[in-house]
This record gives structure tokens, C-alpha cells and sequence, in this order.
């Protein structure tokens, strides 16, 4: 489907362009539309998800209030592997806290955050195995980190994933 472009100046994003809308990650700005609803005209971003084959309709003039961003910079990249490498934090509360902290750092859309969760969940192979709630969570979140990665380096997930590890083996020599 192609979205009908729309004139306006004073929009924050491109079509073409790709964005992180934070509870689905990674998206790419396919279009602007102008659309009716409940008898109110809007003017939204058409984004699609091609990981999750999913289009979601933004809002333009809430498009930054909910979250939605431009791909990280170098710097935050650089920070965020930097992230990856430090020490884990394992606080002492209950898993099932710990678990919608984990989920909330996630959902938040923050590169850091996200490098947080992978850091802090990582289990080397000589340590104990992860609960099915860890993988999950820490698996989601390494997903998400991986695929912006490879959108800002333009390389394929795969190679996104190898960098990752490779800083997060980092943390093991040090």
C-alpha cells in the first residue's frame, strides 16, 4: 500500500526514513497521510514493521511524545556497546520486579536501557542457565538492540548480532 504524501514543513520525519517507535522497535516511515477519525482530521506517520509485518499510524504532532525516534548516533551507539562490556547489575529484588524492569527498559526505546537488559542477563557459558522468563526477556532485547544496530550500519541482523557479542565477550576479560 502506498501512502498519499502530504505537505507540511514542519514534519520531524522523512518518508523513507528509519525510526524506533519504542514497544515495536525498529520501522521504517513509509508514507504521510491525512485521515479522518471520529470526525477529527489527523495527520499521521504510516510506519511499517517489516519484522513484525505491521503498519502503525503515528500521529505527526504526537510522533515525539510517544517515543517515536530517529536511529541512534554514533556517540549513543558507542555508549551503548560501551554498556554492553560493564558489569552486570543484579539487584537483590523479586524476579517478578525485576522482570517488569527488565520489560519497561525494553519497552522504553532507549538504546542505553536496552544495552542494560542484554548486560544484565547475559550468561556466559560457564555460568548457570537462564529461566524460560530470562531468555525471553533478555533474547527480546538483544533483538531489538541488534536491529537498530544493523539499520544505523546497514548490515544484515546477523552481522549486527556478532558486534554484540563481540562486545559482550568484552565483559568476560575484563
Amino acid at each position: 500500500m502506498t501512502a498519499k504524501r502530504v505537505e507540511n514543513v514542519n514534519l520531524t520525519f522523512k518518508i523513507g526514513q528509519d525510526v524506533v517507535y519504542p514497544a515495536h522497535g525498529v520501522g521504517r516511515v513509509i508514507g504521510i497521510e491525512n485521515q479522518e477519525v471520529a470526525g477529527i482530521k489527523l495527520e499521521v506517520y504510516v510506519v511499517t514493521f517489516e519484522q513484525d509485518k505491521m503498519i502503525l499510524r503515528v500521529p505527526t504532532d504526537r510522533a515525539e511524545t510517544s517515543g517515536m525516534r530517529a536511529l541512534a548516533g554514533d556517540k549513543l551507539v558507542d555508549d551503548a556497546l560501551k554498556t554492553l562490556g560493564g558489569r552486570a547489575r543484579i539487584k537483590r529484588t523479586m524476579w517478578s520486579r525485576r522482570a517488569q524492569e527488565f520489560e519497561t527498559k525494553i519497552n522504553s526505546g532507549n538504546l542505553i536501557s536496552i544495552a542494560e537488559v542484554v548486560r544484565d542477563l547475559h550468561r556466559a557459558e560457564d555460568q548457570p542457565e537462564q529461566s524460560y522468563s530470562e531468555r525471553q526477556l533478555y533474547e527480546n532485547a538483544l533483538d531489538r538492540m541488534a536491529r537498530e544496530l544493523a539499520a544505523i550500519e546497514n548490515i544484515e541482523k546477523g552481522q549486527a548480532m556478532e558486534k554484540l557479542a563481540h562486545s559482550l565477550s568484552k565483559k568476560k576479560a575484563a
